[in-house]
C-alpha cells in the first residue's frame, strides 16, 4: 500500500468524481482510476459503488476513509514539526476565524507578528461557530478565533481575549442617527436585519433586545457583515455590529450609535484542541496573541 494511491483515494472520496479528482491532482484519468483499482485488490474489498457519472463510498469505503484522512493529516502534521525543527522561522500557521474579524482584527495582528517573523506562512479558514469548532477539533485548523466562547468542551479549550462592544447601526436618515448614544428600547418599533440562524451574533443580538423588554422584528436577514451594512445604510431597517465589522470607507455606510443600556458587548476567544500539542510555530504565535491583547486596544 502506497502513500500516492491513498492520497488519490481520499480526493475521489472528496470529489465523489475520478475526473475532478485527477484534475485536482494534476494526473491522468487513468492513473487514478489504476491505483485505486491497485488499493482495491490489495484490501480484497470495493470502496466506490459507481452512480451514474459519479462514484460513492461503499460503507468500508467510508470507514476506510475516515482512518486514511485520520491518518494523512497526522503525516502531514509531523513533516510540519521536522520543518519546524529545522527552522521554526519557515513554519505555517493554520488559522480560524468568523467572519466578522476578518475585516479588522486578523489582517492586524498577522501583519504585526510577520514584522518579527516574516518567513512565517498563514493558512486562513473563515466559518460560522460550528464550522470553527469542528476545524479545531478535525486539526484543520492550529488555533482559531471565535465567538461566542465555548465554555466546558470537551475537545476545546482556550481564553477569552477580548471584548468587543456592539453598535447600533442606523440609516443615515434615521431619527436617532444623529444621537452620541441610545437606550436599546429605542429601538423597539423598528425593523431589524439580523444574522441567520447559526451565527453567533444573532442570538447576541437577539437576546439583549429581550433584556431591553422586547422581541425584534425581522424584516431581513443575511450571512455577512458587509450584507447587513448594506442593507441598513439603504434604509431597509437597523442592526446591531461588532466595533471591528464598522471599519469601512464605502459611500452608501449606515450611522453607529453606541448603545448606553444595556451595554451589549461579545466575548472573542482563541481556542485550540484541548489533546493536542501545538505545532512550535503556532506555540509562539499563540503566546505573541495572548500578550498582543494584554497590551492593546482595539
Amino acid at each position: 500500500m502506497e502513500l500516492r494511491q491513498l492520497q488519490y483515494f481520499v480526493k475521489v472520496a472528496q470529489k465523489e468524481h475520478v475526473t475532478q479528482a485527477a484534475e485536482e491532482l494534476h494526473v491522468a484519468q487513468s492513473a487514478v482510476s489504476r491505483q485505486i483499482h491497485q488499493l482495491e485488490e490489495e484490501l480484497g474489498v470495493k470502496l466506490f459503488l459507481q452512480k451514474g457519472r459519479n462514484v460513492q463510498l461503499t460503507p468500508v469505503g467510508q470507514l476506510f476513509c475516515k482512518r486514511v484522512e485520520s491518518i494523512l493529516k497526522e503525516l502531514d502534521r509531523t513533516v510540519v514539526e521536522v520543518h519546524e525543527f529545522l527552522d521554526p522561522e519557515f513554519g505555517e500557521i493554520r488559522l480560524g476565524f468568523p467572519h466578522s474579524l476578518g475585516i479588522h482584527l486578523v489582517p492586524e495582528v498577522v501583519a504585526e507578528f510577520r514584522k518579527k517573523h516574516p518567513n512565517v506562512k498563514f493558512r486562513l479558514k473563515q466559518g460560522i461557530y460550528p464550522s470553527i469548532i469542528r476545524d479545531v477539533i478535525s486539526g484543520e485548523v492550529d488555533l482559531a478565533f471565535i465567538s461566542p466562547f465555548p465554555d466546558q468542551h470537551e475537545h476545546v479549550t482556550g481564553e477569552i481575549i477580548l471584548m468587543e462592544e456592539l453598535f447600533a447601526i442606523l440609516p443615515p436618515n434615521h431619527p436617532l442617527a444623529g444621537e452620541e448614544s441610545i437606550e436599546l428600547n429605542q429601538l423597539r418599533d423598528e425593523t431589524f436585519v439580523l444574522f441567520s440562524p447559526g451565527y453567533s451574533l444573532r442570538p447576541i443580538v437577539w437576546n439583549a433586545c429581550l433584556h431591553a423588554g422586547f422581541t425584534p422584528k425581522i424584516g431581513f436577514e443575511g450571512e455577512e457583515t458587509d450584507t447587513i451594512r448594506g442593507l441598513v445604510a439603504a434604509g431597509l431597517g437597523v442592526s446591531l455590529l461588532p466595533e471591528m465589522s464598522l471599519f469601512e470607507t464605502r459611500t452608501l455606510q449606515p450611522i453607529r450609535v453606541r448603545i448606553s443600556k444595556p451595554r451589549v458587548r461579545r466575548p472573542i476567544g482563541l481556542i485550540h484542541h484541548t489533546h493536542e500539542k501545538l505545532p512550535l510555530v503556532a506555540s509562539v504565535f499563540h503566546s505573541f496573541l495572548l500578550e498582543y491583547f494584554r497590551n492593546e486596544e482595539l
